[in-house]
């Protein structure tokens, strides 16, 4: 009786555990529909294109946020609508700030507002986050408040996730207690913003990054946010063939699934700080997303 009420205590305990014991990720289909006439980027979700598309709400992994996720395309783009929470509208980045006992300029603590797709570009299906035991190559399109949006672009660049250590790579340690590094590479082309050094006294707070035209595969990707009442809005649009090898090509009459994530945080890995500004850099990617074409 001992033996039978012991057994029967152990496989309680155990059904009741198993649930955690295995993390899983429920993929999620986002369907994007063909409209007639394409939305205007200008950070409003008022364009009828939007009004006709299927709406998805995606929770955020670091901020616990709604994330409000439409897509269409027209001719030979395609289009992303995010909406998202955020209760201080974040637009400065890395100011130079001058030190008066010094007589230096030192970076100040703002962090802009970002948001962040990852796509797959390999030819298998892959766990694309900061700490999978697989490695990828990734195609990140990078929404950033003040160094992007200004110019109404999101920055193109590529993520190299390896068991091999590369130039300026972040080691970072897997769920299963791998070693792997993470490269964080800009596309082929000028970016969206300039950056200034200074040396002489320009003012007590001076901008370190300026807009600029980008040029080339880094200028692939359109996008246009604005903050209001809370709320940021983004538009984001990209041609389904840029003709670059470091971007994902897409053709909507494939038939194909194409694997991405999305965060409203930079995902570079950083451990959870929650007093560093604006959680910068510690970002952790959705669950699964697929895009379908109808």
């Amino acid at each position: 009786m001992l033996f039978r009420k012991s057994f029967l205590l152990f496989f309680l305990i155990a059904i009741t555990i198993l649930p955690f014991a295995t993390v899983t990720h429920a993929a999620q289909d986002i369907v994007a529909i063909r409209v007639s006439s394409a939305p205007t980027l200008d950070g409003s979700d008022n364009d009828s294109a939007w009004s006709t598309a299927y709406t998805y709400t995606i929770k955020d992994k670091r901020t616990g946020s709604d994330i409000t996720l439409k897509a269409v395309y027209s001719g030979d783009m395609f289009y992303f609508l995010v909406k998202y929470p955020d209760a201080t509208r974040d637009d400065l980045h890395k100011a130079w700030v001058w030190n008066k006992e010094l007589e230096v300029y030192e970076i100040g603590p703002a962090r802009e507002d970002t948001f962040f797709f990852k796509w797959n570009m390999m030819d298998r299906e892959v766990d694309l986050s900061n700490f999978a035991d697989n490695d990828y190559t990734a195609d990140i399109w990078y929404w950033k408040a003040h160094r992007t949006n200004p110019s109404g672009y999101a920055d193109d660049k590529s993520h190299v996730f390896s068991s091999e250590p590369g130039k300026k790579a972040k080691k970072l340690t897997t769920r299963t207690g791998k070693t792997m590094y993470l490269m964080r590479l800009g596309d082929a082309g000028k970016p969206a913003q300039a950056k200034r050094i200074l040396v002489d006294y320009q003012g007590d707070v001076v901008l370190q990054y300026t807009p600029a035209e980008p040029e080339g595969s880094r200028a692939d990707v359109k996008a246009k946010g604005v903050w209001s009442k809370g709320v940021w809005i983004i538009e984001f649009a990209r041609k389904f063939n840029t003709g670059y090898d470091d971007d994902v090509q897409l053709d909507p009459g494939s038939g194909k699934k194409y694997l991405f994530g999305v965060s409203i945080k930079s995902c570079y890995g950083e451990v959870f700080n929650d007093t560093l500004p604006n959680l910068y850099g510690q970002g952790r990617l959705s669950d699964p997303l697929y895009l379908v074409f109808r």
